[in-house]
């Protein structure tokens, strides 16, 4: 139990950190597009192009936050054969008291008392889990249940996509709910994986649940990105939490036997209820950012004014010296967040 703990409590960590750090990179690529004028940027309907979220996904920030999120995936994978789901995702979902401190420092968002309070009662929550949590189901479960599995996870996903691309900018929840749930069906996948303990080399390849969890990470990880590009990092990460710990603590109890310890029920419920409701008021509280496209407006005449004071006077040897644009911008973001922070 301690060691599925900490391997949890690890993993939560490393996806805070990543994401945002690709929040980072998202919103610098994105404010790259639009200091060039470019019109392949945004759909539409107004959401993130693929070629714009394929070019934040090149930004070293975004690179290094992609980076620990392989390595929470590992470190979650573990703490889920390790621990029943209810906690396991529960506590990996904590990731967004991380996000939401980081984004402090990185992103210049103030939090706010009610946000501060949120967190406190999500850890308090967390608490509550890990006393009440008992021994871990087993993962034993027919294959046409893995054949299940992974036609939700495509439809989970390519139905995502599709949702995003129509509603554009207004997607930003729905596409951090969506995500949240491909990191669920990632959970259960892992879990009930067959050929894992002992290790049989046929038998984990021919399970179709080792596709539902490539099919259900790629594809919340793209989902997660898109929904850090057009909205609020601690609101779509709030519905992120949700649609990962909700789905999987269920399934984990009545599918998978999941159980809490004799006479804990009452307090495993609470805390699971507890926890998710904080989660989601983080986000309810959360000072509201712009979406993708007023962001990248503003910041494309920030940028023109600045290459105009670059260039050189015609007829005039003398040139300026380089600009830091990318640092003017975060300095230019932080100053946004902070004048939202202050009017809530």
């Amino acid at each position: 139990m301690i060691i599925g703990l900490l391997t949890a409590v690890a993993a939560s960590v490393c996806y805070g950190t990543g994401s945002v750090l690709q929040a980072v990179g998202s919103r610098k690529s994105a404010r790259r597009e639009a200091a060039a004028a470019s019109t392949t940027g945004v759909t539409q309907h107004g959401g993130p192009s693929l070629s714009s979220t394929a070019k934040a996904a090149v930004t070293w920030e975004f690179m290094v936050g992609t980076i620990l999120d392989f390595i929470g995936f590992g470190l979650g994978a573990l703490a889920a054969r390790l621990l029943p789901l209810f906690l396991s995702q529960t506590v990996i979902s904590a990731n967004l008291v991380v996000t939401a401190v980081l984004s402090i420092k990185l992103l210049g968002i103030r939090l706010t008392r009610p946000e501060w309070t949120s967190i406190a009662v999500v850890c308090s929550a967390l608490v509550l889990l890990a006393t009440a949590a008992g021994p871990e189901g087993g993962g034993n479960t027919p294959i046409t249940t893995h054949w299940w599995l992974l036609a939700a996870s495509v439809l989970l996903v390519g139905g995502g996509i599709l949702i995003v691309r129509l509603l554009g900018g207004r997607a930003a929840i729905l596409a951090g709910l969506l995500s949240g749930l491909g990191f669920g069906a990632l959970g259960v996948g892992v879990r009930v994986l067959n050929g894992v303990d002992p290790f049989h080399l046929s038998s984990f390849l021919g399970d179709p649940a080792l596709y539902a969890i490539l099919v259900a990470g790629i594809g919340g990880m793209y989902l997660h990105t898109v929904a850090l590009q057009i909205g609020s990092v601690n609101g779509a990460t709030a519905a992120l939490v949700v649609g990962e710990t909700v789905v999987p603590g269920i399934l984990g109890v009545l599918w998978l036997g999941d159980a809490s310890r004799p006479g804990f029920a009452w307090v495993a419920i609470l805390g699971f209820l507890v926890a998710v409701a904080g989660a989601v008021a983080v986000a309810w509280f959360g000072a509201p950012e712009p979406e993708y496209g007023s962001v990248t407006a503003g910041d494309a005449e920030r940028d023109a004014a600045t290459a105009t004071e670059d260039d050189p006077a015609p007829g005039d040897g003398s040139a300026h010296p380089p600009t830091d644009r990318d640092g003017a911008a975060e300095s230019h973001a932080r100053s946004l967040s902070g004048n939202r922070a202050s009017s809530s």
